[in-house]
Formats: C-alpha cells, structure tokens, sequence
C-alpha cells in the first residue's frame, strides 16, 4: 500500500524563527483580507433578500405590517420549537422585538443559548417581532406602535386557553417602543421586559457616559434632518451603527480586526457570524428618526409623560398595568443604569408612590457585561434570561412596589433546594428611590445644560426647515441618495472588499492556496510575542485617545451649555427651580383611585381562608429585612395547586394584589380582621393555613427577627374557632 503525504513547499523557507513568523505573517494576511471579502458578499446577500435575519430558529410568519391599511414594515412570527423542545401551550407566551437601531433583526435569537433559546426550553410559546431593511412610505413611530398592537391581539387570539397576556421583551432600542406600546394598550400586556433599553436620555455620570453629549454639540436635531433630506426621505442607519462604533476606537479600529488576525484559524467563523448581524444595516424614514431625535435623544420627554400621539393619548409609563422589568448593565456605556432606570425618579417622588399608584417595577443590574453582551451572550441568556421566563408567574403576581432582582449560583445544600429550577435561585428585595439615587445623576445645573441643548434643538431645526431644509430637498433626489447610501463609510468598505471589487477577483484563489499549506508560527517565536506587546500599546494608545476625546467633549459641553446667557437666550429662567417638574397626576385617574380605596376598605372584614393566609403572607413578607424567595412562590404555587378548584391563578393574582392594597389602606384594621375571616374554619384547617405560612417564611432560612415577631403575632390571630372548610 503506497504511502500518502503532503508536500508544504513553505516548511523548507521556515528555518529559523524570522521566516517562521514571515510565513505565517504572510499567510495570516491572506486569510484576513479573504475574509474581509467574505464578509462584504455576505453584505450583499443579506441586502439581496427581502427580510434578512439571523435568527437561528425556524419561524412561519403570522402577519405581515405591509399589508394593514397603516403599512409598516414590520412582521409577526411564530417561532417553531427546535427538535427535541416541546412547548406547554398553557404557558403565557413570550413576544421578543428587536431593536432597529441602524441593525437588522434577529439578535434575540441569534444561537441556541438566547432568549428565544431560554424561553422555548422553559416551555413558552415564542414570538417575534422582526422587520424588513427598508421602512413602508409614510411610516411612522405612532403607526409601528399601533401594528405591534395588532401583533400582540393576533398572539392572544393564538391561545384562548392560556387566561396571562404575553410577556414582552425588548431590545436596546426596541425596549422603549415596547414601553410606549404597554404604555397606550396596557390591557394587550404581560410582563414587560427592557433589555438594555434607554429611557432616560439625559441621565448619566460625568466622566462616564460621553454619547448623551453628541445631540448638544451638534447642535440639536437639525442635523438629523439634513441627513435624512439628503436620503430623499429616508436616514441610513449605518449612521446610528457608526455612532456606536465610535464609542470604543480600540475595539473598533484595532481590537476586533487583530482578534480576527492573530486567531485567523479559528476565529473567522464567529467573525463572519457575528458581523453578518452588525453590517445589517437598515433605514428609517425621517419622520421616523425625526421623532426619535427630538422626543427621546435630545427632548428626554419620554421618561417625563410628556409626548402627546397624534390622537391626543399621552404617553405615561404609569398607564402600565403589568410588571416593568428593566435589566442593565454597568459595563454598558450606550445605555447605563442611570439612563436604564432614571424614569423612575422622573416620575415618582417616593416607592410608596409607586405602591400606591399599584405599579410594579423590578430591575436587575449586571456588573460588568457590555451593551451587545445583554442580548447575544449565552451566559446572560442562560442566567438572568432564562431565571426571567421560569419566574415570570412570580414577577406578575407581585404586590406593587420597586424591587431588585438578585440572581445567586443554587446552593445543594440551601434549604428546600428541591424546589429550585436550573442553576440559580432568583429572589426580589424591595427597594426605595435612594437605591436609584445612588447609582448617580446630574445636578440640577447639568440638568440645565441638558434643557438649553433641547430648547437650542428646537431653534435650529425650525431655522434648517425654514432656510435650508427646501434648497435641499431640491438638491437631493434618488440618485443622489443612492451614491451618498454606498459611500457612507460603514457600507463603502462593503463594496471595496467583496467579489464586486475586480481587484480581489485572484484573492479566493490565493486563499485557499494558503489554507493548503498553512503554516502557524509556533507561540512561543519572539516575533508572536513581540506581535502580541504590539497590540496591547495599540490598544492601551486608543484607549488613552477615547479618554482624551470624552474627557474633551464633557468639558467643552458643560462649557457651552453652562453659559448663563446662553440659558437666559433659551428662555430658562435664573433661578433655583428644576427644569423638569414630575409630571400631574389626571384628576380623572386620582378621582378613580379614591373611589376604589373606598370600595376596597369595605372589603377589610370580608373574605376567608385564602384572604386570611396572603394577608399573613404579605403581611412577614413587607417585614424589614424579608426578600421575596423563588423558593416562597413555588411552594405557595404547590398549596394552591392542591385546591385547583377553589382559586384559579388569575384569581389568585388578582386577591394578591388586592389584599396588599388592604394592607396598604390601613395595615392594622386589616391584620386584626385576620380572626373575622376565620372564623368558620375549622381548627385543623386554620393549624393548616399557619402552617404553610410559616413553611413559606423559613424556605430559605430562618426568619429575620422582624419577621419572626410578625409571625408570632400572625399566630395569635390564626388560632380561633369554627368548623368550615378551607375555601
């Protein structure tokens, strides 16, 4: 039998450690710029189709925003369930909308291990809100909220068995829209979930948080609007996608193209997978991003209730019905706590107000995880995404307040581990607005600057309507859009290196001449290693600049915008009132919240068993010191699955919360009525209902001693006499 080999006609060159590192230098280079054109056909191909995605599961589209009589270009799909993953269609399903910020769609469910991946594992129908490169004529913000609408009646039409609303998530950009949507249809709405999402624009912390500065320093949104006449109509988001890449000038001028240079053998599979979701560049129309611009990026009017639809409904978050979980990260430097979760010192004075307005609002903050890293990272999604669907029963049934999530590693040896689901253990602590406070703000002199650069916007973009706005749309038609879309320089480089370059034609060849004889230096070659010391200055060098350059732009902003006069000239006034007041509440709703604490006092003395026992629960679990377990729910979740007939879970959901507005009226009269509602129940029955309630605080540990003294006293007002049965 005659032996094979293969002859690598570099091997022989390579004899010392110089022609070993100029070889493989050489060939990594091939391969680089190989897959750089790799990269630019795939641009193409994605542009080619009609909905370009990545998502990684197999969907059938349900309904399709060009065909309503408002056309947007946005679709709803159902996600169908991998091989092996079987859904429980009494489960409250999940609808994902990804953010359109300049990207395609489909990061929600990029891999198996994302969102979409965690919710189907967890048995959650799934759907997804994805849209089309470019947007219908006339499209705008009010008319996209109004088809996800639609969607979210078509998904509920889907499952008339299932009595929960879908939970929502949304993306980055796309959790503000979300919000909006909850916001004007609260009755379509389950859980909301706002995935990095910013909703307080002007928040931040100097030294920190430089692209809240970019509106200021250009001057307002006039720009915006120029960008998007040049576009005859439409704004390239590649624009918004350069913004973010600008950010981070080590990663996105050196970092990411060594990354892929220095590991070409391995690397470039999850380049090309990645960047076939970041050079996905989509449009918007320019009313679309007018809107954006001016009521949320410069105006800040979202997190202020202060945007009016065109049909005259305001836009307040506290319409919202459903639980509002927001999940940030302090390693996001697009959108950081402060911008994650401002809006709730816009427009709360106190968590009592929160509790009383019967809001529930649950945030979580990651420590270090990056903006893109809240929606791609597999360990986020199979931690804080996947703790999220298997405890959204629990996230909607809280009694109203403000709470942190905090997710900890599963202890075996934890009491009742039994009850714990996967690898975490979620439990809620209640939290006050100082708890927000504390992540940082702005004074109320940056506060100013913020609403000089708003009220500067204004003028300008009137000014540009006025004067320029018409000598440019004279200017600009379709084929001038068309050369000013292919040489915007995200995209530009998509055509200089792809197969549309003739220069490049020989390259593919030359390529897999390389792959055939490939030959890595070994790691330990002092020109790697000198390669390696390289990169870091260059890093370290760009990192130094990014430094310089925010450092420069805070202060030249403070600078500008500080200026007394030029406040005066925006029409602030010199004085020591805020800017930006919380806004009223409407007389209608106060009248409505009045006569219901009137209907709900009468109900003090009224109910049994199951109003006696969430009363005591509630009543240890507002203890100082007590955390709401996953562990609590899931065994009061277990007692009350043992009288399926006696208390559904919507109707448990809804004697929760009213039994903590009891609480909330007067907690006294409503604990000592405890003996009133038992008071036909049988002793054994009333040593039962104890029992679980006292099984419920020690779940996970021994009480704390505020609890264990509301305890003792909840046992005193359990123990007396009749002989009903519970229920």
């Amino acid at each position: 039998m005659t032996a094979q080999y293969s002859y690598n006609p570099w091997a022989a060159l390579a004899d010392n450690p110089w022609n070993e590192y100029f070889i493989d230098s050489f060939q990594r280079t091939v391969l680089f710029w190989d897959t750089l054109r790799q990269r630019g056909n795939q641009y193409h191909e994605s542009m080619a189709q009609k909905t370009p995605n990545v998502l990684h599961f197999d969907y059938e589209l349900l309904l399709d925003g060009f065909e309503f009589e408002e056309p947007v270009n946005y679709g709803l799909a159902r996600i169908l369930p991998p091989a092996g993953v079987k859904i429980d269609p009494g489960k409250r399903p999940f609808v994902i909308v990804d953010p359109r910020a300049g990207h395609g769609p489909g990061i929600g469910g990029f891999k198996p291990e994302s969102e979409i991946g965690v919710i189907m594992k967890a048995g959650h129908p799934c759907y997804f809100i994805g849209f089309t490169p470019v947007p219908a004529p006339g499209q705008t913000i009010e008319k996209v909220i109004r088809a996800q609408a639609r969607f979210l009646e078509k998904v509920i039409a889907e499952h008339p068995d299932c009595p929960e609303k879908p939970a929502l998530i949304g993306n980055c950009q796309a959790g503000w829209a979300v919000m909006m949507l909850a916001a004007l249809h609260p009755d379509l709405c389950g859980p909301v979930i706002a995935a990095g999402a910013p909703l307080s624009y002007w928040a931040g912390v100097r030294g920190e948080n430089p692209m809240r500065y970019t509106g200021g320093l250009a001057g307002g949104s006039w720009l915006t609007a120029m960008i998007s006449d040049l576009g005859n109509g439409r704004f390239n988001g590649s624009w918004l996608v350069q913004n973010f890449e600008y950010l981070n000038p080590a990663n996105t001028l050196w970092n990411k193209q060594y990354n892929l240079y220095a590991k070409i053998d391995t690397e470039a599979p999850r380049y090309l997978e990645f960047e076939r979701w970041w050079n996905a560049h989509v449009m918007l129309n320019g009313e679309e991003i007018q809107f954006i611009v001016d009521n949320l990026f410069v105006g800040n009017r979202l997190s202020m209730a202060g945007i009016i639809t065109d049909d005259n409904k305001r836009i307040d978050f506290r319409n919202i019905k459903s639980p509002i979980i927001c999940f940030c990260s302090r390693g996001d430097n697009i959108t950081p706590p402060q911008q994650a979760l401002g809006w709730i010192l816009d427009l709360y004075k106190s968590a009592d107000d929160i509790s009383k307005s019967g809001q529930t609002i649950i945030y979580t903050i990651h420590e270090n995880i990056g903006h893109l890293g809240i929606f791609v990272s597999a360990g986020v999604a199979m931690k804080e995404h996947s703790e999220f669907a298997g405890n959204i029963d629990m996230l909607d049934c809280l009694p109203p307040g403000l709470y942190e999530i905090l997710i900890e590693k599963a202890d075996p040896e934890a009491p009742n581990f039994d009850l714990v689901e996967g690898d975490y253990v979620t439990r809620l602590e209640r939290r006050t607005l100082d708890d927000i406070r504390a992540l940082g703000g702005n004074t109320a002199e940056e506060e100013r600057c913020f609403a000089a650069v708003a009220r500067l916007s204004e003028a300008n973009y009137g000014h540009y309507r006025s004067n320029l706005q018409p000598l440019v749309r004279i200017m600009a038609g379709k084929t001038m859009a068309d050369s000013l879309l292919k040489t915007q320089p995200l995209r530009f480089r998509y055509e200089l290196f792809s197969d549309r370059n003739p220069l490049l034609r020989g390259l593919p060849l030359l390529a897999d001449l390389v792959r055939e004889n490939r030959l890595p230096a070994s790691p330990d070659n002092p020109f790697v290693i000198s390669q390696e010391i390289f990169s870091d200055l260059m890093t370290w060098s760009l990192d130094t600049y990014r430094s310089w350059r925010d450092l420069v732009t805070e202060q030249l902003f403070f600078t500008v915008y500080g200026q007394s006069w030029l406040q005066t000239l925006m029409g602030l006034k010199a004085s020591d009132a805020p800017v930006r007041r919380h806004p009223g509440l409407d007389p209608a709703h106060l009248a409505l919240v009045k006569r219901k604490k009137e209907e709900l006092r009468r109900k003090i003395g009224h109910g049994g068993a199951w109003e006696a026992l969430l009363r005591g629960l509630l009543y240890s679990c507002l203890a100082d010191g007590s955390a709401i377990d996953e562990r609590k729910f899931k065994l009061l979740k277990k007692f009350r699955a043992e009288h399926p007939e006696e208390l559904s879970r919507s109707q448990f959901k809804k004697l929760l919360r009213e039994q903590f507005f009891l609480l909330l009226i007067d907690e006294q009269e409503t604990i000592t009525a405890i003996p009133e509602l038992l008071k036909n129940q049988a002793p054994e029955h009333r040593a039962q209902l104890f029992s679980w309630l006292a099984q419920i605080a020690a779940i996970d540990g021994p009480p704390a001693p505020a609890v264990a003294e509301r305890l003792q006293y909840l046992e005193k007002l359990f123990s007396v006499t009749g002989d009903a049965r519970l229920g």
